[in-house]
């Protein structure tokens, strides 16, 4: 059974990715054995992110000037903006015995579940980390693994502007369609959409190994 004493939920609503980057950052870095997990929900102004595999080539055109940051998780560029839903992970994945690939598909499994909500059927695709609707990715991930904690974590469009994907090769695939939960007619907005993911977050992930934790 899950104990939600083992994590701490911050919804910070409307935050610059730099502030929470940096946020994130120093979290993992001070973090200690007995350190409880979070999860933050937040959604982030419009903003270009390009991962440690992300080529800068990728960003075809940009006529809002959308800003442009190189970041430090895992995978290549994305688009992040209102309306998006943005969960953070912050998580010892030692501690919880969670394999890097195992904790992907948890992250997957819960925005599979949380479409289900919706009656939406979402998916994955072999060598495409994500979940897709009708063949349009609808979430995105990525990560960083530092100590065997990691931090960022996963995106899912609920009423997000897709215009600007179209702008970039989405996760470096050129002509990549991207799709929103707006699209299926779902009028829930990001803080409702926050909390069904966080409910199956919840249910998914396994429980602190107490034996690795110190005196």
């Amino acid at each position: 059974m899950f104990d939600i004493n083992d994590l701490h939920i911050k919804r910070l609503g409307l935050t610059a990715h730099g502030i929470a980057l940096e946020a994130m950052r120093a979290f993992t870095a001070a973090r200690g054995a007995n350190t409880a997990d979070e999860i933050w929900l937040l959604e982030h102004p419009p903003i270009f992110t390009l991962g440690q595999a992300g080529n800068p080539t990728d960003l075809l055109e940009n006529p809002d000037e959308i800003p442009l940051a190189r970041t430090d998780r895992g995978g290549q560029i994305t688009y992040h903006g209102p309306g998006q839903l943005v969960a953070y992970l912050l998580v010892d994945l030692a501690r919880r015995r969670l394999k890097v690939r195992e904790f992907v598909r948890l992250m997957e499994d819960a925005m599979i579940a949380t479409l289900a909500d919706y009656d939406i059927e979402g998916e994955r695709k072999h060598g495409a980390p994500g979940v897709y609707v009708d063949g349009g990715k609808i979430g995105a991930l990525g990560l960083r693994i530092r100590n065997a904690c990691c931090y960022h974590g996963l995106s899912l469009n609920v009423d997000v502007d897709l215009t600007p994907f179209s702008w970039i090769n989405p996760c470096g695939y050129p002509n990549l369609k991207t799709v929103r939960l707006a699209d299926f007619g779902i009028i829930d907005n990001v803080e409702a959409v926050g909390e069904r993911l966080l409910g199956h977050l919840l249910r998914f992930l396994p429980p602190h190994d107490k034996n690795l934790e110190t005196p």
